[in-house]
């Protein structure tokens, strides 16, 4: 899925748009596997009661079940499909949310530096940690798993560079100061 052309300014071209590593959904894939076999198992030994119907535990564990995936499968998934990380020639924006939206924009001008951290498991699976820090009240951001971390933070700085380098050219240039670009 490709950042939506709306949100961009005129000359603003999307360098990279990523979502989190796909890392971040092992363990709740693990969990669906997991709970869907108990459950199955659970029915299976469970007696039948062919006089009344479904028993009252087999309704409980399947609710249970249901109850597992959804908080610990479904929502995962989504707040995986829902987080993006898009960096272009003017900005870094941050995306996430399933039901309530939260995002951020960062001009290139106001990071002063980005770093990324990396474990074992993480330079295997070429991802990790984003730390962005900008002149904000904020102050430093770390977006996690991260894919392609390394690369996503070399553009990054390059983009950095080229946007400090362009505003003090604009400060030299204009006397009332620095223009803002979106």
């Amino acid at each position: 899925m490709a950042f939506p052309q709306k949100h961009l300014s005129e000359g603003e071209i999307v360098e990279h748009h990523l979502r989190t590593h796909v890392k971040a959904l092992l363990v709740p894939v693990a969990v669906l596997l997991v709970t869907g076999a108990a459950v199955g198992f659970g029915l299976g030994i469970l007696p039948d009661d062919d006089t009344t119907g479904p028993t009252v535990g087999r309704w409980a564990l399947v609710i249970v079940g249901v109850f597992v995936i959804l908080y610990w499968s479904l929502r995962p998934f989504l707040t995986w499909l829902t987080t993006t990380f898009t960096v272009t020639n003017f900005r870094l924006i941050t995306r996430a949310g399933i039901i309530r939206r939260t995002g951020r924009n960062i001009p290139l001008r106001r990071i002063n530096d980005a770093a990324f951290e990396q474990g074992l498991l993480d330079r295997i699976l070429r991802c990790g940690t984003l730390i962005v820090s900008a002149a904000s009240e904020e102050g430093q951001i770390k977006l996690h798993d991260v894919p392609r971390v390394h690369s996503v933070q070399l553009r990054l700085s390059e983009l950095v560079s080229e946007a400090h380098d362009a505003s003090w050219s604009r400060d030299e240039a204009e006397p009332g100061g620095e223009t803002d670009h979106p």
